[in-house]
């Protein structure tokens, strides 16, 4: 299993990004898939998930403001935020577990910096 992110960068406090994650190698449409994110300093930190069945979890810090949301013909899953706060800045990473499986599969990573 491969997973690809992308669509971080710099916003302004207050701001918006969206990010992308294609997958590639698994089923993908019974997978749950998620975002973390680590800033420097940190522990790896739960932002949001998405099951097969469609059902979400959000991390208390980012309930309301961000929103994850997947298209299985294209093995994708996104990660749209907004209304940004400079300690949302970190590295997030999408991940991907296969049902009846304990093992995670880890994208690489894409830079979310926010400040003014």
């Amino acid at each position: 299993v491969q997973l690809q992110a992308s669509g971080g960068g710099v916003a302004q406090p207050g701001g918006s990004l969206k990010l992308s994650c294609t997958a590639s190698g698994s089923i993908f449409s019974t997978d749950t898939v998620g975002w973390s994110r680590q800033a420097p300093g940190s522990q790896r930190e739960l932002v949001a998930t998405i099951t097969g069945g469609f059902t979400t979890i959000y991390a208390d810090a980012v309930k309301g403001r961000f929103t994850i949301s997947r298209d299985n013909a294209k093995k994708m899953v996104y990660l749209q935020m907004t209304n940004l706060k400079p300690e949302d800045t970190a590295v997030y990473l999408c991940n991907l577990r296969s049902p009846g499986t304990p093992k995670y599969f880890w994208g690489q990573g894409t830079q979310v910096t926010v400040s003014s």
